[in-house]
């Protein structure tokens, strides 16, 4: 497709994270790609919560989630992670990859990185809840190439 005929927001490449939560006993993982640092002192993130999910509501009792850097590898989590819901399926355990854990919060020990994101303010951005996060810390986990939505594309897993 012409790159003058797709939309503004579907012609930048946008990394692919996901989102790890966790509250008393339950733990989820989803797929998010609304996510920006906005700010160096603090650090800061802005990162988008798709309403009415399971990990929205583990977020909102917790207050923290673990922000993780998909590596270009993973691309076939994408369908486990983001396309269905964590009340009917126990995505740690339907997923092929190592899992680690880091302050209660489960994370992929195959991704590049994590930032432990602590939310500090919500407001309301349509479909989305946005969320802004100070960040607690971080850690790079491997090497590799980052995952991002135009790989996405190039494997028809979503759509321009």
């Amino acid at each position: 497709m012409s790159e003058l005929r797709k939309k503004p927001w579907n012609r930048v490449d946008q990394p692919v994270y996901s989102i790890a939560s966790a509250w008393q006993g339950n733990a989820n993982m989803n797929i998010c790609t609304y996510a920006v640092p906005v700010s160096l002192k603090p650090k800061l993130y802005v990162v988008a919560l798709y309403r009415n999910t399971f990990t929205l509501e583990l977020v909102g009792k917790r207050g923290e989630f673990l922000l993780q850097l998909l590596e270009r590898k993973q691309y076939r989590l994408v369908a486990r992670l983001g396309k269905t819901s964590g009340r009917n399926t126990h995505k740690l355990s339907s997923i092929n990859e190592p899992v680690e854990w880091h302050h209660g919060l489960p994370y992929l020990s195959r991704a590049l990185a994590f930032v432990h994101l602590k939310v500090v303010r919500c407001f309301d951005t349509g479909d989305h809840l946005s969320t802004v996060c100070r960040v607690l810390t971080f850690r790079n986990l491997n090497h590799g190439i980052p995952l991002t939505t135009r790989y996405l594309k190039l494997k028809n897993i979503i759509r321009s």
